[in-house]
């Protein structure tokens, strides 16, 4: 079927204009990644074992599972569009734990039985290797669980050598900021340790040395035994308290750069992000001698509430402002996470909004993170337990083919819409454009890597951009609102665009891009119509010459 805007373009009513945003990239040159930076133009994806596939039905996800389901993720050929082409795999923790997350570890050092082996991890890691995926392991430094032998011993022996890997004292500490006490009884003597969250995950602490000389020992294991590519690093804020100031403290930078320096010095390569869920001007002191990324949560915010309002304005501004300080391989951009409602919850489960939402994630700059069953639109509210529901991949299979046992968690009611048969092979899923646009952004480098410049528009619920690299323009628009955008203007500014005139094409979405002029001063202006909830992205072909007589 041909399009309004291919009809269009095949008409030659109009040609566009591209530039070279010099400036703009030349900013950006120092910082960039080599060439062969797995990190460019790369998609990761987040994975709670416990739900994703059940190999053995006993009711909870596994190790065996989740390798059964690789080709799901990245079947490893570039070509095909039938996985989604995550290039890095992050995992939820995956150790012994007495907790159904994982968050709280007891023993860092093997595997949790009901995910399988060391040996079951070991073979993962080869075949998520042999496709092409980056393995990326959650690590918890900032805390134990209350069972971890070491706390115990200490608990229970004021002499342990163990007392020096955590905080005791003889009465509480001092309130936090928020007039809050992180201290917590001893259950066996008249004493209190510091716990941030609970009183089941005592803070390990690094104002003495002893703990961070077991974690580096825990990085190396897993990076030389196990094969994994790195960490993401949780709740790295509050590392080291300094009297009531428990975040971001001088202690905590300092730890972090040590840790980060030890991960690169055992396995040069292996690539380190961090939770630090707060403000872009928080973020932007964990730089630039760190871990290697932190994830954007101002950006996620930012395109939650944009949708959500069906207006664009703001929406680049925390994008705009990561980018002018960091190469784009230095952060993660994403919509939702397993601590927060699910995108299509949070968007009052409008499907359409969950598909521009992805959209424009998918179009940014940075190294977006999507978390699994994004894809599908899976429905997850509050409580945390149904933000991490199992995965549902068939309509007929008992539990939707997740587990032929009784799943740890029941499904989500939406199970059979958001579907990984029911989606696939449908040209207007939200699992198709997630494979669509992963794999575009990987094979097109204005896409994956290119510098984002903003353009103006006259309708507040549409946003358009230029990512551009030194192989060419792509132009993205999409429209948050729930009405078509119809011949809505595109403007640049002034001494942006050379005399270069090239030829749109489509890459992804549909529109109609008519009337576009260029200016004297260098300046592009255009009206493009683009349906409710929808984006488009054009590519800015250059225009051949025609032969002069």
């Amino acid at each position: 079927m041909q399009t309004p805007f291919l009809s269009w373009a095949r008409r030659g009513a109009a040609t566009f204009v591209a530039t070279a945003i010099a400036a703009a990239l030349s900013a950006q040159a120092p910082h960039a990644a080599p060439a062969a930076d797995w990190r460019q133009g790369a998609t990761c994806y987040e994975v709670f074992v416990r739900s994703f596939r059940d190999s053995d039905a006993d009711g909870i996800g596994d190790l065996n599972g989740l390798t059964q389901s690789l080709d799901y993720i990245n079947d490893g050929n570039p070509r095909s569009t039938r996985s989604l082409g995550a290039r890095c795999l992050w995992l939820m923790p995956i150790t012994e734990s007495p907790g159904y997350h994982g968050y709280d570890p007891s023993d860092h050092y093997h595997v949790a039985r009901a995910y399988g082996t060391n040996a079951d991890f070991k073979r993962f890691v080869v075949e998520a290797h042999k496709r092409g995926i980056k393995v990326i392991l959650d690590m918890v430094l900032n805390h134990v669980s209350s069972e971890y032998p070491p706390f115990q011993a200490a608990l229970r022996d004021t002499a342990s050598p163990y007392r020096a890997w955590f905080r005791f004292a003889p009465k509480a500490g001092p309130l936090n900021r928020w007039g809050q006490s992180n201290w917590h009884k001893s259950p066996v003597r008249d004493e209190y340790y510091y716990g941030f969250f609970w009183q089941g995950m005592p803070d390990l602490n690094y104002e003495k040395p002893y703990a961070l000389a077991e974690m580096k020992k825990v990085a190396t294991y897993w990076l030389k035994e196990m094969g994994v590519d790195g960490f993401r690093l949780d709740a790295v804020k509050y590392l080291v308290e300094d009297s009531t100031h428990v975040d971001d403290t001088p202690g905590t930078h300092a730890v972090l750069h040590e840790y980060a320096a030890h991960v690169r010095h055992t396995k040069p390569g292996a690539f380190t992000i961090g939770e630090v869920f707060d403000s872009t001007g928080t973020l932007l002191t964990y730089y630039p001698d760190q871990l290697d990324a932190y994830f954007a949560f101002e950006v996620a915010d930012s395109l939650i509430a944009g949708v959500r309002r069906g207006d664009a304005r703001g929406i680049l501004a925390p994008v705009l402002r990561m980018q002018s300080a960091l190469p784009a391989v230095r952060w993660a951009p994403f919509l939702r996470n397993h601590d927060q409602p699910r995108t299509r919850s949070e968007l009052g489960g409008d499907a359409a909004k969950a598909r521009v939402a992805s959209f424009l994630l998918l179009t940014l700059p940075g190294l977006p993170f999507v978390y699994y069953g994004e894809e599908l639109g899976m429905i997850g509210p509050k409580p945390d337990e149904r933000i991490r529901t199992p995965m549902a991949w068939s309509r007929t299979a008992p539990h939707a083919g997740f587990t032929s046992g009784t799943p740890w968690e029941p499904l989500g009611a939406d199970s059979l819409e958001a579907n990984v048969a029911a989606q696939d092979g449908i040209q207007s899923s939200l699992l198709t454009l997630h494979r669509q646009l992963i794999h575009l952004r990987a094979a097109n480098s204005a896409l994956g890597r290119g510098t984002l410049v903003p353009l103006k528009t006259n309708n507040p619920a549409v946003v358009a951009f230029l990512r551009r690299d030194a192989s060419g323009s792509v132009l993205v628009v999409a429209n948050v609102g729930s009405e078509p955008a119809v011949q809505s203007s595109i403007t640049s500014g002034d001494h942006m665009f050379p005399a270069m005139r090239v030829h749109p094409r489509v890459l992804f979405g549909d529109a109609e891009l008519s009337a576009v002029r260029v200016s004297a001063s260098g300046g592009v202006s255009a009206f493009i119509t683009v349906a409710a909830h929808a984006g488009v992205i054009l590519a800015l072909d250059p225009q051949a010459k025609r032969p002069t007589r």
